[in-house]
């Protein structure tokens, strides 16, 4: 095949080499000199460089020779330096890189065409079977064609800048500097003996208030290097075509047309702390060679005119068109997964002035695992000794406790102790045994909204299963405030007297285990189908009238639409929750917590896109949570003191203009004011057109933001599936309580078992007497 590649950095570069071995013709055009580079320095992950190594043994013996490699990461906080090891990177200079693959790329016959901007890409398409477009996070072929890519690029909020030091750090450092403008922080690593990549990165603020908007290349670099001074031993910074600029992530719909592909930063992006961007162009280099491969050659493309090229009618050959799909299902997960991370990584960084006031080791540990890629079990196994440290400082009984070392790096020796999870948490006169929570999951299982004997089996087998706190479903104020005929209530005698046998039984065979009760109003989001005939859609028979905010229906042209509460509308669903609240006390629930998220009543007064009342109620924030707080406060009033009371909120609704976190955060500030022993952190569901970014943990940053700016405690939900991850949470600080879901559906012992699996038998997670002898996993059968 004819192959052009627009762009000559590594990805493109890389992918030429790749292609030149399987024998094609392929010719390369970068608008720059051979020399010319953004940046200094390269990470390379084992990985990535095992793939190098399989594909091109030539390229991967070059660069092994050029490598700089270390295995620690150092924080400094506050003049504190803390050293974490066991986590392994390899470096080297951008330019060496470059060099080597221009060799590389030479000796296999591509035409490397230097200062020569590439031709129109419609051009290129009709005279080559394939054009590779790795032309950067600014690609004109992108952008040329984004009717086709569909692309997304946003920008964070932060200004960072590339410089480089003419001395090789020992390690991968971190550094904060709490200025009179706001927080700084520099990334630094080594790439070559004598030279270090320095990013300084702060948020755009900051920027502006410290004066750096005014400032040239030079004067940047020579402030940045008085503001770290110390990391850098007095020394002083360089640039290269240095500018302050704001990271762009880039996402595309399509990564492919026709015979046009995207490649590195033209495809995707990736935030540069997690040290992404080198090695998502290189592997997508890799995956396209292979894709590129296994199509059959006589399938490669058409002869035309001298030259193999695509069809006269412009269609690209069937080979080629299967291999470009067959690149992007194999490079989409793992891309995917990797902007999640850098995305969490960003935020984190975006965020730091929350966590500086962190003590020394958890600050180091949460900084460690911003992305959620390092875990606390991770850290465990590549530095067990710091993870240890952090552990003692957060709490958690260790066995006997070693000498700090005199540096005050990583810390405790002994023996392994209790894991973060199983240490005791208290909310006013309750003292959980441990931090789990089986989160409220709507059940639709009872008649009348009475909790017949499946409640009682499965919120008393969840609770024999080790959590320190089981949450009820949302237990409806009123017949009206159901969401299905399912739901279950606290408004008669019958429900009281129902809710009291479950209460008791919990109480009785598993104790030590506290139950919580959550109260809520479905509002406009009322009288649909359960859940498995058709989840929010109207029942066909028997509905009952629906009441919110405003008169907007939850699915426009699908759901009935509500009636607008008038005052004396409110006053009865004051006195409806606080009724139910006595008679939650009467039942003896330890906890309640009262709904105001996914779009239920209370959090329709929340949100701007559900709230458009134009009285005392709507309008500003403050409005918006008079209602809410009004009940909250009549429900505090007849809840027992020595009891604590939590909120459910919604802190996105996954739409523009919506509750923003800014606002979520000062929703928190307002119910802790008012009495809030915890903020139990959600998100969405409010408006049926939301676009969440699901993944793992996904709504943990809302739980992490709201904690660390208020002080407040926060139950953490959302993807928590994982031991290790409510680990990580805890000791990281993100969250003080983690609500598990869906995973105690699959195993209502989680806990338990979370228990086991770790080698724990403390009081955070006793066995019931009768199931002692299974507190060990069984054996499983040889292989």
């Amino acid at each position: 095949m004819r192959v052009a590649v627009v762009g000559g950095g590594p990805g493109g570069l890389y992918a030429a080499a790749l292609l030149a071995r399987q024998g094609h013709h392929v010719e390369v055009w970068e608008r720059g000199a051979p020399e010319d580079t953004f940046g200094f320095g390269v990470v390379l992950s084992d990985e990535t460089l095992g793939g190098i190594e399989r594909a091109d043994t030539v390229v991967h013996a070059a660069l092994g020779a050029e490598f700089v490699r270390w295995d620690d990461v150092e924080v400094v906080h506050r003049g504190r330096l803390l050293t974490s090891g066991g986590h392994g990177f390899a470096a080297l200079g951008r330019r060496r890189l470059l060099e080597i693959l221009h060799e590389r790329c030479a000796g296999l016959g591509v035409r490397l065409r230097f200062r020569t901007p590439a031709p129109d890409v419609d051009e290129l398409a009709r005279t080559h079977d394939l054009v590779v477009a790795a032309d950067g996070v600014h690609s004109t072929t992108r952008e040329n064609g984004a009717a086709h890519f569909r692309p997304t690029v946003t920008e964070g909020r932060c200004r960072y800048i590339w410089l480089a030091a003419d001395f090789a750090f020992e390690a991968f450092r971190f550094e904060i500097a709490e200025t009179a403008h706001g927080v700084m922080q520099l990334h630094a690593y080594p790439y070559s003996d004598d030279s270090s990549t320095v990013i300084v990165e702060m948020r755009e603020e900051v920027w502006r208030a410290a004066g750096f908007d005014l400032c040239d290349e030079q004067e940047s670099a020579s402030r940045c290097a008085k503001i770290f001074s110390e990391a850098l031993r007095g020394r002083p910074l360089r640039g290269n075509r240095s500018a302050w600029t704001r990271f762009r992530t880039v996402e595309n719909a399509r990564w492919s047309h026709g015979n046009v592909v995207l490649l590195g930063d033209a495809a995707h992006t990736a935030h540069f702390s997690i040290g992404s961007g080198t090695k998502l162009a290189v592997e997508d280099a890799l995956a396209l060679a292979e894709a590129l491969a296994a199509v059959p050659g006589e399938e490669a493309g058409a002869a035309v005119a001298g030259a193999a090229g695509p069809a006269p009618d412009g269609v690209p050959a069937a080979g080629v068109a299967r291999a470009l799909a067959a690149y992007e299902a194999a490079r989409r997960p793992a891309v995917a997964s990797t902007q999640r991370a850098a995305a969490a990584s960003m935020r984190w960084f975006e965020e730091i002035q929350g966590y500086v006031g962190q003590p020394a080791r958890q600050f180091a540990f949460n900084l460690l695992t911003r992305s959620r890629r390092v875990t606390h079990e991770n850290l465990r196994l590549r530095d067990a000794r710091f993870t240890r440290a952090v552990e003692e400082e957060f709490g958690c009984p260790t066995g006997e406790v070693g000498e700090v070392s005199a540096a005050g790096e990583a810390g405790a020796g002994g023996a392994a102790g209790t894991p973060p999870m199983f240490t005791p948490f208290t909310l006013r006169g309750l003292t959980l045994r441990n931090r789990v929570v089986v989160a409220p999951m709507d059940m639709y299982s009872a008649r009348d909204g009475v909790p017949g004997d499946f409640h009682l089996v499965h919120l008393g087998e969840r609770a024999l299963g080790g959590a320190g706190l089981v949450m009820t479903e949302m237990v409806c104020v009123s017949a009206e405030g159901r969401i299905t005929p399912g739901c279950t209530g606290l408004w008669t005698s019958e429900q009281t007297a129902a809710w009291k046998r479950i209460v008791d039984f919990v109480h009785t065979s598993a104790p030590g285990t506290a139950l919580g009760v959550q109260l809520g109003h479905s509002g406009r989001k009322g009288s649909t189908r359960v859940m498995w005939e058709g989840m929010d859609e109207p029942l066909p028979e028997g509905n009952w009238p629906l009441v919110a905010a405003s008169a907007l229906p939850y699915r426009p042209g699908v759901s009935a639409v509500p009636r607008a509460l008038d005052a004396a509308d409110l006053a009865v669903l004051r006195s409806d929750f606080a009724a139910a609240a006595v008679r939650a006390a009467e039942c003896g629930f330890d906890l309640l917590e009262l709904h105001c998220a996914h779009g239920y009543l209370l959090s329709g007064f929340l949100s701007p896109l559900t709230n458009h009342r134009d009285d005392a109620y709507g309008g500003p924030l403050e409005n918006r949570l008079r209602f809410p707080l009004e009940v909250f406060d009549a429900v505090r009033a007849v809840w027992p003191g020595d009891r604590p009371m939590t909120v459910r909120i919604s802190a996105t609704d996954w739409a523009p203009g919506g509750t923003t976190p800014d606002e979520a955060e000062r929703i928190a500030a307002a119910f802790a004011a008012h009495g809030a022993d915890a903020v139990d952190v959600s998100t969405g569901q409010v408006v049926s057109d939301e676009t969440p970014e699901y993944g793992r943990s996904y709504q943990t940053p809302y739980a992490d933001r709201i904690r660390n700016a208020l002080g407040v405690p926060v139950i953490a939900v959302g993807a928590i599936s994982s031991w290790d991850d409510v680990n990580s949470l805890l000791l990281a600080g993100r969250a003080d309580l983690c609500a598990v879901g869906r995973p105690h559906l699959y195993d209502p012992h989680w806990t338990l078992h979370a228990a086991a699996d770790q080698g724990y038998e403390g009081p955070g997670a006793p066995w019931p007497a009768p199931y002692r002898a299974g507190s060990r996993k069984p054996p499983t059968g040889k292989g």
